[in-house]
């Protein structure tokens, strides 16, 4: 695997979001079946890691997974962690809140669902849904939305310091791309379960949410929770770019087994 091919994805204060840039496959063979087979390749090393991670439980990774609707959280999950011992992972989704949610502070569900040592935990969708659609819909202003960016900052960092590894993916689609899969879900009946009338209703803010996922993004990419913009047009390229960071960011962490218990050694089974 080439070495550091992460850096290239994360946010920097230039970066556009922009239809153009989520149909670039700067990863691609140019063959789509070599790279899912290389995808493929990367998960079953990604679960190689996840079990020294499993195994040692002394660090800890968040996974987040923001995107337009049907950038691909779901397929991510399903691809690219396929070869995880389930053990050690967890996937956590968060709808609109709850009655007892919203009586609480907007971090009190989040932070109940961080991972525990050991443990590989992926947001699908997080606590940026308060900035995010709060803010199209105009539910909140610009001066709370910019204290919610201080806020999460401070509680990424927080988790950075307490052995947390934060890792934010943004699954970056076209407009065009996301009326295609909208399309698809109505055209195959065995797809209408992935349907909801809210999506149309959303995509008519597509511009508001480009705009807010910009600004969301310049405010809170930081040095210990960096953000990445993952092109998403194309799955099996979301998959291995997705796939390239996860590993690159496990292996950062030199990860291995427990040493080995002496008094196991000559142990014999009858």
């Amino acid at each position: 695997m080439p070495k550091k091919i992460a850096p290239q994805f994360i946010v920097h204060p230039k970066t556009v979001i922009e239809d153009a840039s989520a149909a670039e496959k700067p990863l691609s063979s140019g063959d789509k079946e070599k790279d899912r087979a290389e995808a493929a390749r990367l998960a079953a090393a990604i679960g190689e890691q996840q079990q020294m991670l499993y195994a040692g439980r002394k660090h800890k990774v968040l996974v987040i997974l923001q995107g337009m609707d049907t950038s691909g959280k779901d397929g991510t999950v399903n691809d690219v962690f396929a070869s995880v011992n389930p053990q050690g992972i967890r996937i956590a989704n968060f709808k609109a809140p709850t009655a007892i949610e919203l009586a609480h502070d907007y971090l009190w569900r989040i932070h109940e669902q961080v991972p525990v040592a050991g443990e590989i935990a992926v947001f699908n969708r997080s606590h940026y849904e308060d900035v995010l659609i709060t803010r199209v819909h105009d539910w909140i202003d610009d001066k709370e939305c910019k204290r919610r960016y201080r806020q999460i900052n401070d509680f990424e960092r927080m988790l950075a310091e307490t052995g947390t590894v934060v890792l934010k993916l943004f699954l970056h689609i076209s407009k065009d791309e996301q009326k295609a899969r909208l399309q698809s879900r109505i055209d195959d009946p065995n797809k209408h379960w992935k349907f909801a009338p809210q999506d149309l209703a959303e995509r008519k803010f597509w511009d508001s949410y480009q705009k807010v996922y910009q600004n969301t993004l310049h405010a809170t990419s930081t040095p210990h929770a960096p953000w990445y913009v993952v092109p998403a047009d194309s799955k099996p390229h979301r998959n291995l770019v997705v796939a390239n960071i996860v590993l690159e960011t496990l292996q950062k962490l030199k990860l291995k087994y427990p040493d080995p218990k002496p008094e196991l050694k000559k142990l014999k089974f009858d």
